[in-house]
């Protein structure tokens, strides 16, 4: 079911073949019914608030943070987080998109695609993660399409969660961070033209998750954007420049 469009980047990975996503989850009812039925169990989630869901990123260590924290590539294999991040030098921009049923979530991951040729000129790494299973970034990666080698998933938002990531019905629907995207109405039409809504979670407390923009040199966090909203971007311009001031050592 596809719906109205109204309504960068290969990374080097330690792969654990033995531990692989396996979708547990069932839904009979349609997508669409089902994201409009979520949203009173949504809002009435312990996890729904306007405040970030973890403590802040900044208080921790990063490499055992990291050290706890498992994703999957597109494909349903896991692995470790802390291994998308590369060598000490290596500079790394890792974008946490929002869910993968998002039109925004495509209208970044668009401009992340475009912005891949620059960011490699550079020798900086892009790194896409997305909440959903597998099944759902391969959604995107097949319909927007988006390159499926540095696509990654996050079914249990753990990533969001230790980069103290908001999540909340407040942040999603009505913070003012959200109106930035009244001004990227034509990029967001775009690259929703083979949007849909089958790539929404099917933990439909996901759809409440903020995304974020991060600079890493090796595993130091070196820049940090949370989105306040839905569709409050970092500027890729801005980050690219960003990754051009980092000093080698």
């Amino acid at each position: 079911m596809t719906s109205s469009p109204m309504a960068s980047i290969t990374a080097k990975v330690t792969l654990t073949p033995h531990l692989v996503y396996r979708k547990t989850q069932k839904t009979s009812s349609s997508p669409s019914l089902q994201l409009q039925s979520s949203l009173n169990a949504v809002c009435n989630s312990s996890r729904c608030s306007v405040v970030s869901r973890a403590a802040s990123f900044e208080t921790r260590n990063t490499a055992d943070a990291f050290n706890q924290v498992n994703i999957f590539t597109a494909s349903g294999e896991s692995v470790m987080f802390k291994d998308l991040l590369g060598e000490n030098e290596e500079i790394a921009v890792v974008s946490l998109l929002r869910h993968f049923g998002c039109p925004c979530c495509w209208e970044l991951a668009s401009a992340l695609k475009e912005a891949k040729a620059r960011f490699d000129s550079a020798d900086v790494k892009l790194i896409a993660i997305g909440v959903g299973g597998p099944e759902k970034a391969q959604i995107l990666a097949e319909r927007l399409p988006f390159p499926m080698d540095c696509l990654y998933a996050d079914p249990e938002r753990k990533a969001y969660d230790v980069l103290g990531l908001y999540h909340g019905f407040g942040r999603t629907f009505f913070n003012p961070a959200s109106a930035k995207v009244l001004s990227r109405f034509e990029s967001l039409k775009q690259a929703v033209k083979n949007y849909s809504i089958e790539a929404t979670p099917d933990d439909r407390r996901g759809v409440l998750q903020q995304g974020g923009m991060f600079v890493f040199k090796g595993n130091e966090m070196i820049y940090s954007h949370k989105d306040e909203g839905t569709g409050d971007h970092a500027p890729l311009d801005e980050i690219f420049d960003i990754c051009c001031r980092v000093p080698v050592t």
